[in-house]
């Protein structure tokens, strides 16, 4: 390796000057660091090294080191003092000048060191790493948890890590008997599970809308050529008792109770629909609870539509007792219908949300307005702040701000529009908020998980002041309280997660996660990547563990098949300490499916690193070389391929059965 004495004067400068602020950083913190907790303290001097370092724009200085065969501190996250120190002895040997032996080393992280607090930190919050992938698996209960237990024990049995409890959801008494479910299912099978408590936190959310029509529309399906080829099922059931569809239904519809017991298979019930078309449906089966009828032409019905039943070959009944109306239902969930370019009033949640109103020409007279269950807003929010509605679906601009309502522009739907219902969130990117990370609710909800749950999560945090106020709840409720999971979803807590990450490790344990969902539409989704790259790299210095969660295998969950890009995603998240697998009627396989991906992936990658693992494709190649080198050459003939061909399909045969 070779030089201008320059080149390494230069570098070694460079590095000394760099390793200096990292020493001066962690100095003048004195004040942030003599709170963390003993079991914390070198990590968080670590985070101070790290955030020194990328303090300044490092690429021409990797780019000379990787030139001159040097390490370009790609990898230094969990060790970042020793990293630095090991560059500059190796070009201090280089330029001939002496090894400085009174620099202060005795604060150093080495690689091990690093990754044994990583481990260590991790095994605390997340419990002992699963044998053979090393990442844990967290999985969010649906309700019906809390009923079935075979699901539970499914879900430990498939490899189940942590069962993930979103207070949003159900309550304390649905959450006690999930977790009742879940010991049972780690005693049967002898494994480590953690509890996740999800604090609900100050989420914003659209207001009630005024009921649409209460008008229930149900068709039959229909081939290319319009020919019925599954008509509309419908169950009639008492409207004195009402009972669901025992399968799925295309409408239910509450009749009187003694009429619908009249009923036999065959009947015809004619009626006139609310466009005043005639239809007929005819029942097919007739059980103790309701009975089934079918349509083959598209029907609108409403409530006190007349059913009059029509017995095929026997004209002995008295139609007008064999007639009866259709009861009572409520109207149908309204939305709102908006496009590119439209005016949305939202309002404080006292007023119900209504659809533009218009004239015979299609003109709005009076915009579309929604209400928003967070009255702050319309102190905090300023003209020209972006706001984004249900996930980042619709989204539009602040144009005018009035003391009890805003003025949004509609700036982006899909093409055909988009309709807006109540109950979806609402993001304000640009907004400084004055919300309370910590509601009533969720001080109720920590009083049942703390005694129950090893994690608590902090929905939307922004500041260092919602870290400290979960840390003076909790630490009063218990010897030993849970880990602290700062679930970072808003730009804000992205952009304060250093100061949040050194008030979190004052507790014995914390872990982040990276809410993907609130957090791609506050930051932008073509930001996503970028920023959870960033997020990983902070709390790897700070050796916290971080939950990988949002839309993990969400198609897989919800129906039965996942996409390439989430196996994709799911192989990606191998470089966290934790995957969140979200709810859904397929999530047991979800959980076996993403269990078998990580087992994968766990020879190849350790967060940034590659892992030379042997390829056996290479295997493979070599052995069909080796072969078609020693085997005696034999003519080829159109019955047996020839030998190269045949040494590869076997080298192929190979490497699939060693996979």
């Amino acid at each position: 390796m070779t030089a201008p004495v320059d080149e390494w004067a230069s570098l070694i400068d460079e590095f000394e000057s760099i390793r200096r602020d990292m020493l001066r950083l962690v100095e003048d913190s004195g004040d942030l660091l003599k709170n963390v907790h003993p079991e914390q303290r070198e990590s968080a001097r670590n985070l101070l090294h790290y955030l020194a370092l990328r303090s300044r724009d490092l690429r021409p200085l990797q780019a000379r080191l990787a030139a001159a065969g040097l390490s370009s501190l790609g990898r230094a996250e969990s060790h970042v003092l020793a990293a630095v120190d090991s560059v500059l002895f190796v070009l201090r040997r280089l330029a001939g000048r002496p090894i400085e032996e009174s620099d202060p080393r005795d604060d150093r992280i080495d690689l091990a060191e690093g990754q044994r607090l990583l481990d260590a930190h991790t095994e605390a919050a997340l419990g002992p790493r699963p044998a053979g992938r090393g990442v844990a698996i967290m999985v969010t209960m649906p309700s019906e948890a809390a009923d079935d237990y075979t699901l539970v024990m499914q879900l430990v049995e498939q490899g189940m890590d942590c069962m993930r409890i979103n207070c949003a959801h159900d309550n304390p008494e649905r959450w006690a008997r999930m977790i009742e479910h879940l010991k049972r299912a780690v005693d049967r099978h002898g494994r480590s599970c953690r509890i996740l408590m999800d604090l609900a936190g100050p989420k914003i959310r659209t207001g009630a809308i005024e009921p649409g029509p209460a008008v229930v529309k149900f068709r039959p399906q229909r081939d290319a050529y319009g020919r019925v080829i599954e008509p509309a099922r419908v169950w009639l059931f008492p409207e004195e008792q009402p009972r669901p569809s025992p399968t799925p239904a295309d409408a239910s519809l509450p009749v009187p109770g003694a009429w619908l017991r009249e009923l036999v298979r065959g009947d015809r019930l004619h009626l006139v629909d609310a466009r005043d078309a005639s239809r007929v449906l005819r029942v097919v089966a007739v059980d103790a609870e309701g009975c089934w009828a079918e349509s083959k032409k598209t029907c609108y019905i409403e409530p006190g539509t007349s059913l009059r039943v029509e017995r095929p070959g026997d004209g002995t009944e008295d139609a007008s007792e064999l007639e009866a109306k259709v009861g009572l239902f409520p109207p149908a969930e309204a939305r709102l219908e908006l496009t590119t370019g439209d005016e949305l009033i939202v309002t404080r949640p006292s007023m119900a949300g209504r659809n533009a109103v218009r004239n015979d020409r299609g003109r709005v007279l009076t915009p579309a307005m929604i209400g928003c269950t967070a009255e702050q807003i319309f102190d905090d929010v300023r003209s020209g702040d972006r706001v984004w509605f249900d996930d980042g679906r619709i989204g539009g601009v602040v144009e005018r701000c009035e003391p009890d309502r805003l003025h949004v522009r509609i700036t982006r739907t899909r093409a055909r529009g988009a309709r807006l219902g109540p109950e979806k969130g609402i993001n304000l990117p640009d907004t400084v908020l004055h919300l309370a990370a910590i509601t009533d609710k969720d001080r109720a909800d920590l009083a049942f998980g703390c005694g129950r749950a090893d994690l608590i999560a902090l929905s939307f945090v922004n500041s260092v002041d919602d870290v400290r106020e979960l840390r003076a709840l909790l630490e009063p409720m218990e010897e030993t309280p849970p880990a602290i999971v700062l679930k970072i979803e808003t730009r804000r807590g992205f952009d304060n997660l250093p100061a949040m990450l050194l008030e979190a490790m004052k507790a014995p344990r914390s872990a982040v996660m990276i809410a993907r969902g609130d957090l791609a539409v506050e930051c932008g989704f073509e930001r996503m990547a970028e920023v959870q790259e960033e997020i990983l790299w902070l709390c790897e210095a700070a050796h916290v563990p971080v939950i990988w969660a949002t839309q993990v295998l969400e198609t897989l969950a919800r129906e039965g098949m996942p996409s390439r890009a989430e196996v994709t995603d799911a192989a990606m998240a191998h470089r966290a300490e934790c995957v969140m697998l979200n709810k859904g009627p397929y999530v047991v396989q979800a959980v076996n499916v993403l269990d078998d991906i990580l087992r994968r992936m766990h020879g190849h990658q350790a967060k940034k690193q590659s892992m030379l693992r042997e390829l056996r494709l290479v295997s493979g190649f070599r052995t069909a070389r080796a072969r078609r080198h020693t085997a005696p050459p034999r003519a080829a003939s159109p019955e047996s391929p020839e030998p190269a061909r045949s040494a590869t399909n076997h080298a192929r045969a190979v490497a699939a059965k060693d996979d």
